[in-house]
């Protein structure tokens, strides 16, 4: 096995660096606050789950689950048909979206022809996927999230670190910097009931201002046309109701065909997100208001969202579909834990995005070929997935299908180097000429830059110039 140790230099903020998966993750790993930050959750949430395997029977529940989510994507095709149906049954309009494009356009026209001004929106990683705060601000439109970590982000002008918990990566004083900078005065608090007064008197105002309320889709259910959302604030429930128009984006994977199905999913999401046995709200929609009702939009516009998931069926990457985006894996991945989600640039990170984002993304985005290597295969990460996603083995699919002429010409020498390695004399001589240039370049049993390709290695981590190293 191999030994290191990381080197910490603190305090570097990700806005410092702009570049490769490498340069982001050594930005990050040079991090002492993050690092902090997301060992405390991840130790947090995997208590939790612990908790829910023993007294609740998740590993049993998790079984079904995998089996229920295997049949919808098996089934998508007239799912979907069947959820556009009920939808328009209820009075809602369904959109299908190509790709995020398509979808962005949709509803910036929407907003537009309705004259629209503000819009309210409710955590949801699909609109963080087809960036609609991009395109609905390019148009004119004011964008306000009103999820607590969503809105912390969109403060900072930063991305989700989570599937779940978006500022995870941020502590309380982070917080309180932002919403001081924010209101213009110091007069904020620091303690953790007062800055989340003081973001609910911040985002009540914005309610009352915006004509469209903006949701993301936990689960379709086909057989009744209605969408799920969970969350743990109550602010979905004020988007999807207060203002007059409800947009509701769905990637097309999230459907499941009826109640039964829906009920076990609902259950098992929040244990193994945030080791609960039930989410704080889940709000059950069907169309917009109806002739006689108080609550609820004049308008529900469904829109679908493929953005690469069709092409995923019948494919050896098709499981990857099943996930119920619950970030299990996320923080149970050591790499995940050391570099947070912003490292992985993309809204998908952890193992699950590691997988999926090169898939959405397609050959031609260089920039997430190299996710699927953003990991250690040490397995916990399908470990710990719900519906059993084989994650350790799509990823080293994953890698394969990123490999390019460059990795490999590598792959040639490294099979060069097993054959020279089989050997006792040419492993003898080999080693003793790497000893010696590692003590060369070290300082206390520790090499700290090496040449050629120990370069990278050394860039973010020390190796050991002898055996058993110095502590």
């Amino acid at each position: 096995m191999s030994t290191w140790r990381r080197r910490d230099t603190g305090g570097v903020a990700y806005d410092d660096v702009e570049g490769t998966l490498r340069e982001r993750t050594i930005v990050a790993l040079s991090d002492r606050t993050l690092r902090g930050n997301l060992e405390t959750a991840a130790t947090s949430w995997g208590e939790g789950r612990e908790a829910m395997r023993h007294d609740h029977g998740l590993d049993e529940m998790r079984e079904r689950a995998r089996d229920i989510r295997r049949q919808n994507i098996r089934e998508l095709p007239a799912l979907l048909s069947e959820m556009q149906a009920k939808v328009r049954e209820a009075g809602g309009t369904v959109v299908r979206a190509a790709d995020g494009a398509e979808a962005c356009r949709y509803i910036t026209g929407l907003a537009r022809a309705r004259g629209v001004r503000v819009v309210a929106k409710s955590k949801s990683m699909a609109t963080e996927e087809i960036k609609l705060n991009e395109a609905l601000e390019h148009a004119g439109i004011e964008v306000v999230e009103t999820d607590l970590g969503e809105w912390i982000l969109q403060l900072g002008g930063e991305h989700p670190s989570h599937i779940i918990a978006p500022a995870v990566h941020l502590n309380r004083a982070q917080v309180a910097q932002l919403f001081r900078e924010e209101a213009g005065t110091d007069d904020v608090p620091d303690d953790r009931e007062g800055l989340v007064a003081h973001a609910r008197v911040r985002l009540r105002e914005k309610f009352a201002q915006a004509g469209i309320g903006v949701s993301g889709v936990n689960l379709g259910v086909a057989s009744t046309g209605t969408v799920c959302i969970v969350e743990n604030e109550g602010n979905a429930r004020l988007v999807t109701s207060q203002p007059r128009i409800h947009v509701a984006v769905m990637g097309m994977e999230r459907v499941v065909a009826d109640w039964d199905q829906a009920a076990h999913i609902l259950q098992v999401l929040p244990m193994a997100a945030i080791g609960q046995d039930a989410a704080n709200y889940v709000s059950l929609i069907t169309g917009p208001r109806r002739e006689g009702e108080a609550d609820g939009p004049e308008e529900f516009h469904l829109v679908i969202v493929d953005g690469g998931r069709g092409a995923l069926r019948g494919t050896e990457f098709e499981e990857a579909l099943s996930c119920i985006r619950c970030g299990a894996c996320l923080y149970s991945c050591p790499m995940w834990k050391s570099v947070g989600g912003q490292a992985y640039g993309s809204p998908y990170s952890g193992p699950i995005g590691a997988v999926i984002t090169p898939l959405l993304e397609g050959p031609s985005s260089p920039a997430s070929r190299d996710l699927p290597f953003m990991s250690s295969l040490c397995g916990a990460c399908g470990e710990a997935c719900p519906v059993g996603i084989p994650l350790q083995d799509l990823l080293v699919k994953a890698r394969a299908r990123a490999s390019s002429p460059a990795t490999r010409k590598s792959g040639v020498a490294f099979r060069a180097w097993s054959r020279l390695w089989r050997h006792p004399a040419t492993y003898r001589a080999w080693m003793a000429g790497w000893r010696m240039m590692l003590r060369a370049r070290g300082k206390d049993g520790w090499a700290t830059h090496l040449p050629g390709p120990g370069a990278g290695w050394t860039q973010v981590r020390d190796m050991p110039s002898r055996w058993p190293p110095r502590r």
